[in-house]
């Protein structure tokens, strides 16, 4: 264990100590892990419970639309991703007002859980490497264990856990279909209803640091746009550091499209 992150080891000691624990897997593991085979693995691994985060993305969603209608006069800018919310508060403070004042889908999930299964640690499992800091630094009350697709797949090493046949006769405990697309550029314009409500004016969808920041400075000069559906990382979430996978964006894409469309 010594070339393991603090993370992982503070993982691995909680399931060691056979703590009631929940694993909540972003959208895009799709792209790393087979379904349902994941489930099974990380219910060998220790863990009582395995949802699906796009379930919370649901109520993102519900929320956003609340927010919209409630205020139509006001523009927002979409706040899941944690990247876009901090360079937001550190280089556009000006902008901080617009960011939409509702939960990611991380935290979303984290509040059902802690309602359903109570007494449990809530295990984050995604390839965004800064849902760590949004985990401690802004939703530090639901105690959430934030670790990346990269940490997975070396807690599954660590305790040589490997696919088995009875794995794939696993599933979800709490899951979602129409909010599968979120870790992919536009998923939550798609999944909201944002593309039907708005015209093209009154909408962006936004992905990659270099047009984040060109939007970000364009944002107040804009006065007919509405919402930013924004992600820091280029074709969203599926591009994540935390992503074991080499396959082409498109290739990773297809795979959440696919999962989506199941």
């Amino acid at each position: 264990m010594e070339n393991l992150s603090q993370d992982i080891q503070e993982l691995l000691t909680l399931l060691d100590k056979k703590q009631k624990a929940v694993a909540m897997l972003a959208p895009s593991f799709i792209v790393d892990f087979e379904y349902p085979q994941v489930a099974g693995m990380l219910r060998r691994l220790g863990f009582k419970y395995v949802v699906e985060v796009a379930k919370g993305a649901v109520e993102t969603n519900r929320q956003l639309n609340n927010l919209l209608k409630n205020n139509p006069d006001k523009k927002f800018i979409t706040s899941p991703c944690p990247t876009v919310v901090r360079t937001i508060r550190n280089k556009y403070p000006e902008l901080v007002q617009y960011l939409a004042k509702i939960d990611s889908p991380m935290s979303a999930m984290a509040k059902i859980c802690r309602k359903k299964y109570p007494r449990h640690k809530i295990v984050h499992f995604s390839p965004c490497i800064v849902k760590k800091l949004e985990a401690s630094e802004d939703f530090p009350e639901l105690e959430i264990l934030a670790l990346t697709y990269k940490d997975l797949v070396k807690i599954f090493k660590a305790r040589n856990i490997k696919p088995k046949f009875w794995d794939r006769f696993s599933g979800f405990d709490i899951t979602a279909k129409e909010t599968r697309l979120y870790p992919i550029s536009g998923g939550l314009a798609q999944s909201s209803g944002i593309i039907k409500k708005f015209t093209d004016a009154q909408y962006d969808v936004i992905s990659g640091p270099l047009l984040v920041e060109k939007v970000l400075q364009e944002f107040l000069q804009k006065p007919e746009l509405k919402v930013v559906d924004i992600l820091n990382c280029e074709g969203g979430c599926i591009n994540g550091p935390g992503m074991v996978s080499k396959d082409s964006l498109d290739r990773r894409r297809q795979k959440v499209i696919a999962f989506w469309k199941k």
